[in-house]
């Protein structure tokens, strides 16, 4: 009796019309990308350039500092501060005000652009300063809005918490790299691939993207972190001085049609489509090798100090007052 009413609910079932698929316009589908550097890399200049040249491009962008310094937006509005996200919270709510999009995000040819900021020297974590500012996003609807592309940028060499918020939450889906051919460049790169790794381990999802060669003078050691990392190589942007001229005035480099429109356009192409590769990190000893050694000093002998060289005089020997007892 039960197989035959397992059946006829097995029939039941299999009689219902599926439902009507959806007719209208498909939801977009957001990349959303942290890219990581050391500070003074050009990691501003590259994402500025990028989401000028993706916007041209047809692609909706929204760029977004994450970087106390504020200088992403700056260089996309010609040098001019647009007002950061805390310190707008932090008016708005002494004067009982609610914060509103037209506040905080700016346009300038196709791009959507906004800075989080960051407290004064002195008075407060910047990190914390980071998930106050994307707790601020959340209530303004980030998950509903509609770009193709959401740029973060990102300080590579703080490691405190708010700084890899983007890695330990899965809050994108990978992360770019920009370094140069010095250590101290690479040292940053190599520990956000460390980060990638050990969320990896945690049953995260993030990946890098790829690594993108700034100030790129041919010596080819950030090639080779990339090679030896697992990582591709996204773009290199050659040490040029018309760029590093333009850079310091604050102008877009990335027109269409200029002199680097080509090199821009191809890196947008390679960030657009780089998978997230799980990257291998280089130990100390494997990334200092891949420099000369009068760079790195791999020549020097590590000599122990003693309580005289600390004291700056010589120590007379004390006698012990331990008592010591023989066996037995």
């Amino acid at each position: 009796m039960n197989l035959h009413l397992n059946r006829a609910a097995l029939r039941a079932e299999a009689a219902v019309e599926p439902d009507t698929p959806p007719v209208g316009e498909a939801r977009r589908e957001t990349q959303i990308i942290a890219i990581y550097g050391k500070g003074g890399i050009g990691k501003s200049f590259t994402l500025a350039n990028l989401s000028y040249m993706l916007a041209r491009q047809g692609k909706r962008v929204l760029l977004i500092g994450c970087d106390p310094k504020s200088d992403t937006t700056s260089l996309l509005f010609g040098g001019r501060a647009c007002p950061t996200i805390i310190e707008t919270s932090t008016k708005k709510k002494l004067a009982g005000e609610a914060v509103a999009i037209g506040d905080v995000c700016f346009k300038r040819d196709g791009v959507f652009a906004m800075e989080l900021g960051g407290p004064e020297v002195g008075r407060g974590c910047g990190g914390r300063g980071i998930i106050h500012g994307f707790e601020l996003l959340e209530k303004l609807g980030f998950h509903d809005w509609g770009f193709d592309y959401v740029l973060l940028d990102f300080l590579g060499d703080v490691v405190c918490g708010g700084f890899g918020l983007p890695i330990a939450r899965d809050m994108c889906q990978k992360v770019i790299v920009v370094g140069s051919n010095d250590l101290q460049s690479l040292y940053v790169a190599n520990n956000v691939c460390s980060a990638v790794e050990y969320f990896r381990k945690l049953g995260g999802n993030v990946g890098v993207g790829g690594l993108v060669i700034n100030k790129d003078d041919g010596t080819g050691e950030a090639q080779a972190f990339a090679e030896a990392a697992g990582i591709p190589v996204l773009a290199a942007i050659p040490a040029d001085e018309d760029i590093r001229r333009k850079s310091a005035n604050y102008q877009i480099v990335a027109e269409p049609e200029g002199r680097w429109g080509p090199l821009f356009a191809e890196l947008a192409q390679n960030v657009g489509a780089a998978q997230p590769h799980r990257p291998r990190p280089l130990t100390q000893d494997a990334l200092l090798g891949l420099f000369s050694g009068e760079t790195v000093g791999r020549d020097v002998v590590l000599e122990p100090a003693s309580l005289a060289d600390m004291c700056g005089v010589e120590i007379a020997a004390k006698p012990s007052l331990e008592v010591v007892y023989d066996e037995g």
